[in-house]
């Protein structure tokens, strides 16, 4: 299952393309005063007239389509009442079935003005993805991904969240094998020729620790309060070079991290 042909693979290319064009229509609605959950309404009526499916809704009871995941909320925040303010970092996770395959990933959002350090951390998490992503060829380990995305992060003074793992994808929006976002090279799980996997580092401005919020089963926050974030790609994994199957290209220019 794990394995995916040239024909899984152009599904999947086509699934991933209508999370990146969701989060391209979250991108133009977003502002100031605008609420979490008219977000989420945007997302589920985008993929459904375009012929997909919300991954995320109803997943273990999960409520809602898109995770939200404001500030300090590190990810699978619910969309309710939320006010996106000036100041704030809004991680939207999103994730979508099409043609039997899933599409599922992420990007962070800064709502200007920001603080500096707020800025660095949204760069840096970004950054950090992409030299993880390196490290995705055939032959590598899933300790190579996140050995690449810890050593960058802790030496721009961020640190790794431990309790959330990137995963793999096809069929199922999670599938073997989980990727975390640190570790040693050398290690983990072999990555294979047809993997298709979601590296997701998930990156705290203060100390690595996280808690659970018991109230509603899903929303994960900093201890420490200070904020996070968080970006996901979906990459085939081959001989020669991870390829990237999703898109941040239809993201209204805005919003572009530099």
């Amino acid at each position: 299952m794990i394995i995916k042909d040239l024909e899984e693979l152009e599904l999947m290319k086509k699934s991933a393309d209508l999370v990146g064009r969701t989060l391209g229509e979250v991108s133009k609605a977003l502002k100031p005063g605008v609420l979490a959950k008219d977000l989420d309404h945007i997302a589920e009526e985008y993929i459904r007239d375009n012929g997909g499916t919300p991954s995320f809704k109803n997943y273990n009871g999960y409520p809602a389509t898109l995770c939200i995941s404001i500030n300090d909320v590190v990810v699978h925040g619910i969309p309710q009442t939320q006010v996106i303010k000036e100041g704030d970092i809004v991680s939207v996770d999103c994730g979508a079935f099409l043609n039997g395959y899933c599409g599922d990933y992420a990007y962070t959002f800064i709502i200007e003005p920001v603080d500096e350090k707020v800025r660095k951390l949204v760069k840096v998490t970004l950054e950090s993805l992409y030299k993880g992503i390196e490290q995705a060829i055939a032959g590598n380990k899933t300790g190579d991904i996140g050995f690449a995305i810890q050593l960058y992060v802790e030496r721009n003074g961020f640190s790794v969240v431990r309790e959330l793992v990137g995963h793999g994808i096809g069929k199922a929006m999670h599938e073997y094998p989980q990727v975390p976002n640190y570790g040693k090279k050398g290690k983990g799980h072999l990555l294979e020729d047809g993997m298709v996997i979601c590296i997701e580092p998930m990156i705290n401005m203060g100390k690595k620790d996280v808690v659970f919020d018991e109230s509603d089963g899903w929303t994960v926050r900093t201890k420490d309060h200070k904020p996070a974030a968080h970006f996901e790609h979906m990459v085939w994994i081959n001989q020669k070079k991870s390829v990237i199957l999703s898109t941040y290209n239809y993201i209204d220019e805005k919003w572009k991290v530099n």
